[in-house]
Formats: structure tokens, sequence, C-alpha cells
């Protein structure tokens, strides 16, 4: 059964179960997740993950720390389950970025692809001795970043903030978008990064501020 305090620490990291309290160590909180074994929980992982790294001061090697040897491998298997959910939705953070160069090898970037693959094609799988549904996997992503996200101004403010990570990825690569963030920020850029945002990048910022196109992307929107 799932402990009453790992539930109320879950809901600060957006699995809104209960009320929760203030005194949140959120690395703890991953790692009684990862002990759970709790199939539920563990589907809701890459949530609380993507959380946990925006909101809150999640340290994977604090994780590690709190977990013996079979949850280490528990740990790690959630994180590619992370990993190629994410990839799935073609949303692309700095610090999981950061954590995948850290932690694949070509075992784990052939295990990887094949997540995806079952993402892509809706199957049933098993992965860390649990079964996982595709569509499940997904929906729980979906809720907890969409349709939660409506219903309070809080979770409002960070859909807002996914759906712009979100779109962003759709029309430019990683590298393309870390351009245009450091552009609008006024950040320098190299010799190099200047020509690749003047040949490339800047071509879709000037599609993205024509007035027209965006009336008709808003109208197509309706139907």
């Amino acid at each position: 059964m799932i402990k009453k305090k790992l539930l109320e620490d879950l809901n600060r990291l957006g699995f809104s179960l209960m009320e929760a309290k203030e005194d949140l160590d959120v690395n703890k909180t991953l790692a009684a997740v990862v002990k759970s074994k709790d199939t539920r929980l563990w589907e809701g992982f890459p949530v609380l993950l993507a959380n946990a790294a925006k909101e809150y001061n999640f340290d994977y090697d604090q994780v590690l720390n709190n977990l013996v040897r079979e949850e280490k491998k528990d740990f790690h298997t959630l994180l590619l389950l992370s990993f190629a959910i994410y990839q799935h939705h073609r949303l692309s953070f700095s610090w999981s970025n950061q954590l995948k160069n850290r932690l694949l090898n070509q075992q784990n970037v052939a295990q990887l692809q094949k997540l995806r693959n079952f993402l892509a094609h809706g199957d049933v799988f098993s992965f860390g001795n649990k079964c996982f549904h595709s569509s499940r996997l997904k929906e729980t992503f979906s809720n907890y970043f969409e349709q939660n996200a409506e219903r309070t101004r809080q979770l409002k403010a960070k859909h807002e903030e996914l759906s712009l990570e979100y779109a962003l990825s759709q029309l430019f690569s990683p590298k393309q978008k870390e351009l245009f963030v450091k552009k609008l920020n006024g950040d320098p850029l190299s010799k190099t990064e200047r020509e690749y945002y003047s040949r490339t990048v800047k071509k879709r910022v000037s599609a993205l501020a024509n007035p027209e196109l965006h009336r008709l992307a808003q109208k197509l929107m309706e139907y």
C-alpha cells in the first residue's frame, strides 16, 4: 500500500492525489516511488521527474544514494522510460539531455530506441519487470501536463510553459531552439551561431511573425 506521506509529496510533483506538505525532499520522494514498485506511480514517473527537475532540486546522485543495488536498476529503467516519453512528445530539456549524455551507453541507446518504438506503435511491453501499456503511459503524461494544468491557475501556468516548450520543439531542432532562446534573451552568439541563425532559424522566425499566417493557423485550430 502506498504511504500517505509519499502521496502527499507526489502531489507537489504534479501527481495530485492528496494535499501536499511543505517539507518536500524531492530526491527522497523520487527514490520512494522507485522503491514502491507500484505500476501506477511508475507510469507517472516521467511527469514526476520533469516537475522535480523544473521546480525543485532534483539531483541524480542523491536519488541513487537513497537506493540499494536492485532499486538503482529500477531507477535507471524509469529514467530510460522518461527519456522515451519526452522524445515521443518531441520535448527537449537541457537537464534531461545532460543526464542522457552521462548515462547512455550503446546498450541503453538500443533499449531507448526500442521504448520509443513501443510508444510510437501503441504496444504493450515489459520493462523493469513491469508490464506497461503505451496508451496509458502517454495518457498519464498528457493528463498531468494538459488536463490538470487547465484546472487551476498555478497548473495552467505550468501548462503554458510546457506548451511553449512543446511548440518550439515542433518547429525547431534542439540546436535551433537553443539559438532562438539565446537571440531572444540577447545572449552573444559565436560567428558560427550567427551564420546558422541567419541562414536557418531567422527564416522560420520571419514566417512565424507573419500576421496572416498566424490568423490562418488560429482559424484552423477552431475546426
